[in-house]
Formats: C-alpha cells, structure tokens, sequence
C-alpha cells in the first residue's frame, strides 16, 4: 500500500479506501483537466467521501458525496489524497 507523509500525518489516496471507510480530501492531485472535472462532479478539498462499493474486478468504484453517488476509475480514484474523517 502507497503512503504519501503529510506533516505528521500520513495521506492516503481515495483508491485505498475499503467499502464503508469515510474520509475527507485533502488535494486533487492530478493534470488540470483531470482535476477541473473531478472538482466540477464535487470532489473540492474538505469534502468528506465514503466508498459505497467497488465493482467485481475492482474498477470502477461507487463513492458518496454531498448527497449523491459517482463512480470514479480507479486511476482517477488515485490522485486524490485524503485524510481520516
């Protein structure tokens, strides 16, 4: 499992979530198009997210949001950093 040091905390990425695990992004972390349209769907830093589910092999998976669900790719789902909520 890939760890980013943040400070004094350690940051992981919305992909290493499991099912059910809540937390809140902390940077969107990827080329600008990429990143506009993650932000534009909601994914802002200080938002809190939850992992719905993941799909049978994986990709894509099912997060919540201020309301409503999206599904991410998995790559995607891995330039965004996050903290413990």
């Amino acid at each position: 499992m890939k760890t980013r040091a943040r400070g004094h905390h350690t940051a992981r990425t919305l992909d290493q979530l499991a099912a059910g695990e809540r937390a809140v992004i902390a940077s969107v972390d990827c080329p600008p198009a990429i990143a506009r349209r993650l932000m534009e769907l909601g994914l802002l830093p200080g938002t809190e997210v939850q992992v719905i589910r993941r799909a049978p092999l994986g990709d894509p998976l099912e997060i919540a949001l201020r309301g409503v669900h999206l599904s991410l790719r998995t790559s995607e789902a891995r330039h965004i950093d996050v903290t413990p909520a």
